[in-house]
């Protein structure tokens, strides 16, 4: 009976593995062809890309990337802030798609900051894109005294989205955006049994950000399986915004 018992487990085991694999089958192919669905990007935008991946620089996933831009061609921003430049990837991706936009963009990593330079001033976009360097977490008075920002795209440190959050929502005019991207974290966000002690307590902690920013009444969020997950939050207006803009 014992062993009846176990060879029922193994074979439903089996068939688990059998249908997580077919799944991850069909998602790569879909991925695969959505992608292959994509418009050409410049040639010194694809060798980002290639270079990107060559040198594990985390950029933003192309249909993760592409699904953001037509967000932004919708919601038509002329600022946006973003935490996190990497090599420059983003921002010059949000410029080039939207001509009339101007994005500050922060990096704290002085090897990629110089290397986001040199891409932003080889494509001519100096005048679009301000890269600021340092740690997000202490420039936050610095853009204080910037004008309000019609989105913030949160793309940095996944442990200190709420302290993004908490730092610079402020700085979003009532009605605007705010993006968060990775919150799904490859999917451990929604897995129980998570080995790896450091990715267990990141993936506890992106969960938490998750549900906090769902729950927040003074924001509209939903949560996307695009790339590798993004929140988007619609800044609700206040009685008294309505108020100063009727003024």
């Amino acid at each position: 009976m014992k062993m009846k018992t176990s060879n029922t487990a193994i074979l439903s085991l089996g068939v688990l593995a059998s249908t997580r694999e077919w799944n991850i089958m069909i998602e790569e192919r879909l991925k695969h062809y959505l992608e292959k669905q994509i418009p050409a990007r410049d040639q010194y935008i694809e060798q980002m890309e290639r270079e990107a991946h060559e040198q594990q620089v985390p950029i933003m996933d192309l249909l993760g990337m592409e699904s953001l831009l037509h967000l932004l061609k919708m919601a038509a921003p002329a600022r946006i802030l973003e935490i996190g430049t990497a090599i420059g990837y983003s921002a010059i991706r949000m410029a080039q798609a939207l001509p009339e936009a101007t994005i500050v963009s922060i990096e704290r990593d002085e090897r990629r900051y110089e290397e986001a330079h040199k891409h932003v001033k080889a494509l001519g976009l100096e005048s679009r894109i301000e890269l600021l360097f340092g740690d997000a977490l202490q420039l936050g008075e610095k853009l204080e005294l910037y004008p309000l920002f019609d989105v913030l795209f949160i793309d940095a440190a996944k442990g200190q989205y709420r302290r993004f959050f908490d730092m610079y929502s402020p700085m979003v005019r009532p009605g605007g955006l705010i993006l968060s991207d990775n919150v799904l974290f490859r999917g451990l966000v929604a897995e129980t049994d998570i080995e790896h002690k450091r990715h267990k307590q990141l993936a506890t902690k992106i969960d938490t950000y998750n549900q906090w920013l769902l729950e927040h009444p003074q924001y509209d969020t939903r949560i996307f399986p695009v790339g590798d997950g993004i929140a988007i939050s619609i800044k609700r207006e206040t009685k008294g915004d309505t108020d100063d803009e009727k003024a």
